[in-house]
């Protein structure tokens, strides 16, 4: 997963891909195993990961303490895209939130991501607000996941 993260070109920006898993992706994928509010959706064909996404529950006061679905990290592999995999992965997601009784699935996307964009129109998204992100200068090794100095 973190090699077909990386393969993308703002991926490669942001992910450590050679080499060993760095303890960080350990953590991170143990804390989404550990919480059945996180699910990882994986799309594999003939034993190849064609595709991916995290998919979270989350609770919230608005629309009367309704449960929204959020979509984060989705990625299909160059070379299955066009053939369904991302439309399988989020018919997925889709028939989860309703099981869940969401009332909402969202996800953000990058803006240098036209064809993603595009595909996210096609499933029914609409862009109705416009997301901000503030970034935060990377912990030193030791002190990640609340730990203090």
């Amino acid at each position: 997963m973190v090699r077909l993260l990386a393969r993308d070109p703002l991926g490669s920006l942001r992910e450590a891909a050679g080499g060993p898993p760095s303890p960080a992706y350990e953590r991170a994928f143990q804390a989404i195993a550990d919480d059945p509010n996180h699910h990882l959706l994986v799309a594999e064909v003939e034993g190849t990961l064609a595709g991916f996404l995290q998919l979270t529950f989350l609770p919230h006061l608005t629309y009367e303490g309704g449960v929204r679905a959020q979509i984060e990290g989705v990625r299909v592999a160059e070379e299955f895209r066009s053939a369904g995999v991302g439309q399988a992965l989020f018919q997925e997601v889709f028939r989860r939130a309703r099981e869940r009784g969401c009332h909402m699935v969202q996800l953000t996307t990058d803006l240098r991501r036209p064809d993603a964009l595009r595909f996210y129109e096609r499933l029914g998204f609409q862009a109705t607000h416009h997301g901000m992100k503030l970034h935060f200068p990377a912990a030193p090794e030791g002190l990640r996941d609340g730990e203090t100095s």
